[in-house]
């Protein structure tokens, strides 16, 4: 009896480490960009007014509960008119996990003279299917003081209590009743469906442990925050011993927090508090704090390098070391191509002193760890794998429950070049040579043919569907290494001559898989040999593709030493890389923020949906993606330090954080990513290291197995 309560209490602890994170489901907490929510509506009719910013709330930073910003209802009622504001539950990629909610929570300000009930809006919950609640009254509250309003989800009689799946957002509306009189302004913040009861008291003292000083920002951190009951992270700023004032909020799975000042040369100090569920705070910490200095352009490659460093080192899934597939996003679950990424960047960051090389040791063996007892098929790893338990994660769906082999090529992109950079006389950094290679030994790359016929490889396989996502492996895309890492594979190999019938395939399949995702006859047969803007491009679809096409497969593979019967892809790639820049400074869709500074269309989050933009018309969504123009520097070094400083001096208010560029941002739709996502944060970190030294290249390419397959694709021209 005794054992069989000790393996329950094992199971138990298991099943509880492997919990995925549960955020509070946020409507609005900040806005990333000033102007208006870029996730609300509002209208109007009948003589009723509500004060709008391109068909959106506005957004104020003068006035807010927390800091930066707050939401501004500007209104008039009318007898017989009507006004209403949606702000809508925005989502993010791969954030779907919350509390169980039983109430809705929000603050409320009025700044002038109190306002009578019959004139406050009225609330209403909105589902997805457009039907409404009833209408809930705002309580009469003082003017001049930040008020919060707590409404029981039960008591809507259309949403449950627990998770909010249904909700599309919450509606402020001119009340049914004959409301009237002279505008009426309120602000409105932290809108959140949050758990009932009582708050606990944070009983955990806040202690801010560096402050480092950049041209335009301060990088704080502080001792993580381990008490359940926090809920945000607070950050007051002094300027050169002023008073101090917040300035913002972080969440407490993070200890860092990026504070874009906007000005060099000016002396910061910063102290932070922990808010409970309820809002009330904690003692402020010490103080600490820095200068705002210019850096050379040389340091502010390396400060763009460490800030998408720390993704990989400090934003990992702890158990296994890996790479999440974005932050912030599923907590638990790792992913396999990024991870490959970030092994790279790993490297620079250990090469470049971000961490020790022992620091770096210990990381890459638990990574090693994790890998050996995470679940493969055929050797071969699936696209997303629970963190702490190593198994398949079917993210994308119940048929991507397999053996993904683009997102594990990427992971041996990384291994192989990890292998060489471990090269000491030293027992860790041979068991790390020892067991890389007994990882890429055990890839079937010959078993993913499906017949021994097959002119190409297909991406997916699954336990029990097989080949049911049935895609084969065609170029021109980021899936060139595939058939590299094939043909070089020493125990698995394939015939140097599938890179023709399959990568640079010329039958039917092929021709018609390249006119059907580019909408083009332009590349539908491999070879291009057009001119864009002056620039003839030998290979590639449309006239290039998005740009994380010339990153992906060649932040291992030194495109310089890659020539086929086509073309050599360094010179490809660059032509790809000004294609898609002189596209951008012609602007011929007019979006806002494009031009010389403004550039690199690749894949990325979106306002609307994850895209992958480039440089053409049908694919193009006004949306600019950092990494597309910063990760190409080896192939465009002028033009992407252009973007770099852009980005970084005009932008950085809300576009930097605390792990560098966010993911992407639309000045035409005023939006910006709230997500930073890992196959983009270390193509920055990997290439920019590339242009400056060539590190990755100079070791993936030292593997003998790698020159070794590039003698047999020779051989095959």
């Amino acid at each position: 009896m005794k054992k069989i309560l000790t393996l329950l209490l094992i199971l138990a602890s298991c099943l509880l480490s492997a919990r995925e994170y549960e955020y509070p489901f946020s409507l609005f907490v900040n806005s990333p960009m000033p102007g208006n929510w870029f996730y609300s509506a509002v209208s109007h009719s009948g003589g009723a007014e509500i004060n709008a910013v391109e068909g959106r709330l506005p957004v104020t930073a003068a006035m807010f509960h927390t800091p930066g910003n707050a939401l501004e209802l500007n209104y008039r009622n009318v007898p017989g008119g009507h006004w209403e504001a949606v702000v809508y539950a925005g989502s993010l990629r791969g954030k779907d996990h919350f509390m169980a909610t039983e109430v809705l929570s929000f603050w409320i300000f009025n700044p002038g003279d109190k306002v009578a009930v019959t004139d406050l809006p009225v609330i209403r919950f909105l589902k997805k299917d457009s039907s409404c609640s009833a209408e809930f009254r705002i309580p009469a509250f003082k003017p001049g003081q930040w008020e919060r309003v707590v409404i029981p989800l039960e008591l809507t009689r259309k949403f449950r209590t627990g998770l909010p799946e249904d909700l599309l957002g919450i509606v402020f509306s001119q009340p049914s009743l004959k409301a009237g009189g002279g505008p009426v302004v309120l602000y409105v913040d932290d809108i959140e469906l949050l758990p009932g009861g009582p708050a606990g008291k944070v009983v955990q003292t806040p202690v801010l442990t560096t402050a480092t000083g950049y041209p335009m920002h301060v990088d704080l951190c502080w001792e993580p925050a381990t008490d359940s009951n926090i809920h945000l992270v607070k950050i007051y700023r002094s300027i050169d011993g002023g008073e101090f004032l917040p300035v913002g909020i972080q969440y407490p799975y993070t200890s860092r927090y990026a504070d874009f000042v906007g000005v060099t040369g000016k002396n910061c100090t910063y102290r932070i508090s922990f808010l409970s569920r309820d809002y009330s705070e904690t003692a402020l910490s010490g103080a600490m704090g820095d200068v705002t200095r210019a850096l050379s352009d040389d340091g502010l490659l390396t400060m763009v390098q460490e800030a998408s460093f720390r993704y990989y080192w400090e934003g990992c899934e702890p158990v296994s070391g890996m790479a999440r597939e974005n932050i912030p996003g599923r907590r638990n679950m790792v992913a396999t191509g990024a991870s490959g990424f970030g092994i790279m960047a790993l490297i620079v960051g250990t090469e470049r002193g971000f961490v020790d090389r022992e620091q770096s040791v210990g990381r890459f063996l638990r990574i090693l760890d994790y890998l050996e007892r995470a679940e493969t098929f055929h050797g071969v790893y699936p696209h997303f794998m629970d963190g702490p338990g190593g198994r398949a994660e079917p993210f994308f769906g119940q048929r991507d429950n397999g053996a993904d082999l683009v997102e594990t090529s990427f992971l041996f992109e990384g291994l192989l070049a990890a292998r060489q950079y471990f090269g000491r006389d030293d027992k860790r950094e041979k068991e790390i040579r020892d067991r890389i290679t007994s990882i890429w030994e055990k890839a079937e790359y010959d078993w993913f043919r499906r017949t021994s016929d097959s002119p190409f490889f297909f991406w997916h396989w699954s336990p029990d569907q097989e080949w049911v996502i049935n895609h084969p492996l065609i170029g021109w895309n980021e899936t060139m290494v595939v058939y590299l890492l094939a043909i070089a594979s020493p125990t698995h190999p394939v015939p140097p001559e599938m890179y023709y019938s399959g990568w640079a395939g010329q039958d039917e399949r092929a021709i018609r898989y390249r006119k059907n995702w580019g909408q083009s006859e332009d590349g539908s047969r491999y070879a291009n040999g057009n001119t864009y803007y002056g620039i003839r491009l030998d290979v590639g679809v449309n006239n290039g593709g998005p740009l994380f096409f010339t990153h992906y497969s060649y932040m291992g593979y030194d495109p310089h030493l890659l020539t086929d019967t086509y073309t050599n892809y360094f010179e490809n790639n660059r032509n790809i890389a000004r294609i898609n820049y002189l596209y951008c400074v012609d602007n011929p869709k007019g979006f806002e923020g494009y031009g010389e500074g403004g550039w690199g269309l690749t894949a990325s989050d979106g306002p609307f949906d994850y895209s992958a933009d480039e440089a053409v018309a049908w694919q193009d969504h006004g949306k600019l993606t950092p990494t597309g123009a910063i990760a190409s520097f080896p192939y465009t070094p002028e033009e992407s330090m252009k973007a770099l400083k852009n980005y970084y001096f005009n932008f950085g208010a809300f576009l930097w954080g605390e792990y560098g560029f966010r993911d992407s941002f639309s000045l035409s739709e005023n939006w910006c990513s709230e997500i930073y996502m890992g196959l983009n944060q270390a193509p920055m970190t990997v290439m920019i290291e590339n242009y400056r030294t060539g590190l990755i290249w100079n070791l993936f390419m030292a593997n003998p197995e790698i020159l070794e397959g590039l003698d047999r694709l020779k051989a095959a021209n």
